[in-house]
């Protein structure tokens, strides 16, 4: 065998050298994990509950303003002239019945009168009882021709205008008598007082107000419809009120005006209310009238943002992506808002925390409390 040269040797140190950082390498390759080469997911900005746009019946309701007057107030004047008050019994807001007295005038002279009607009245009925018995016995000689036809018709007359006097005499009484009773001022219905101008000592001529009262103390709610409100109420209808004090009564419509006014375009609905304390006569308030219901797409009022004027909701796409949706509302019953256009049923939508998220974020979807979610449709 011939002998390798020294560059043969060394080619060959070279190539066995080549093959062993060759194998090395290739083993060491194996072990080593791949790189992970997979796209990044975008982190959650905010974890959120969400609701689908449901279908419910929603109540229709008609808004108006108006005052809260009396249904009818009387005027108790006196009804007696140049007599001195010398008791007030009653003062505003009083509840009184009828014929209850509320004030007294002095009764000196009325009575002083009552007794002179009465001696005028005992002396007509003397002087009648005297010229019937004259009458009576002309009658009876009558026939005899004792007195003269003119003499007996004399008698009769005198008669007749006795009894005359004596029916003036008892009606003078009676006039008198009823003057004494309106020395006592009385209630002409069950009311409540709103008004007293009555002052001890005074001296009042016939016809002066001295109280007003609430008939039956009861109220009313006098609304203001348009035109084209007024023709869609009706006798009957229900109506919510929310006097200025909070107060919250429920009424009944019991007129709707025949007539609109050509100044406003507008018509009053009148409302019975009930009896309330906190409701006072001359209160504005404002209250909806029951017309019934109607079915409504609706989202719960948290789930709304309102931004630069405009209502908008945050909807959830399948990635989990949110979109920022514009949406026209109209009616709002309890947290129901009615969804009139922007959305479709099905669609999901941000429950709590739209307020913080802008269009395109990606949010963490979790289940919604089930306090809420009992609460999305009923």
């Amino acid at each position: 065998m011939p002998f390798l040269t020294r560059k043969s040797i060394a080619t060959l140190l070279i190539a066995i050298c080549a093959l062993i950082i060759g194998a090395a390498a290739l083993f060491y390759a194996k072990d080593k994990p791949k790189k992970d080469v997979s796209v990044p997911q975008p982190k959650a900005a905010l974890t959120v509950s969400t609701e689908a746009l449901v279908a419910r019946s929603l109540p229709i309701a008609l808004s108006a303003n108006g005052t809260i007057a009396a249904w009818q107030e009387a005027i108790i004047s006196s009804e007696s002239e140049g007599l001195k008050l010398v008791e007030v019994k009653a003062n505003v807001g009083d509840r009184v019945r009828k014929g209850q007295v509320l004030a007294s005038f002095s009764g000196d002279r009325g009575r002083a009168e009552v007794a002179q009607a009465n001696a005028s009245l005992a002396e007509a009925e003397a002087n009648a009882l005297e010229a019937v018995g004259n009458a009576e016995k002309a009658r009876t000689l009558q026939a005899s021709g004792a007195l003269s036809d003119q003499q007996i018709n004399q008698y009769l007359t005198l008669a007749k205008t006795a009894n005359a006097r004596l029916e003036a005499s008892r009606a003078a009484l009676n006039v008198q008598q009823l003057r004494l009773t309106q020395t006592q001022l009385q209630a002409p219905d069950d009311g409540v007082i709103s008004a007293r101008t009555a002052t001890v000592g005074a001296v009042v001529g016939s016809g002066a107000e001295l109280f007003r009262m609430i008939r039956g103390g009861r109220l009313e709610w006098r609304a203001e419809a348009t035109s084209v409100e007024v023709a869609r109420i009706k006798p009957g209808d229900k109506a919510t009120v929310v006097a200025a004090s909070g107060a919250r009564v429920e009424g009944r419509v019991r007129m709707v005006a025949p007539t609109v006014d050509p100044a406003t375009r507008t018509a009053l609905i009148y409302v019975d209310l009930p009896a309330n304390a906190a409701v006072k006569a001359g209160m504005y308030a404002k209250g909806d009238f029951a017309l019934g219901a109607s079915d409504a797409l609706t989202l719960q009022q948290q789930a709304l943002v309102l931004r630069d004027g405009f209502t908008y909701a945050m909807r959830v796409e399948a990635n989990n992506k949110v979109s920022q949706v514009k949406l026209q509302t109209g009616r709002r019953v309890g947290d129901a808002v009615e969804i009139i256009q922007g959305a479709k049923v099905g669609e999901n939508y941000v429950s709590s925390g739209a307020a913080f998220l802008a269009d395109g974020d990606t949010v963490k979807v979790v289940a919604a409390p089930p306090g809420q979610a009992a609460g999305k449709a009923k």
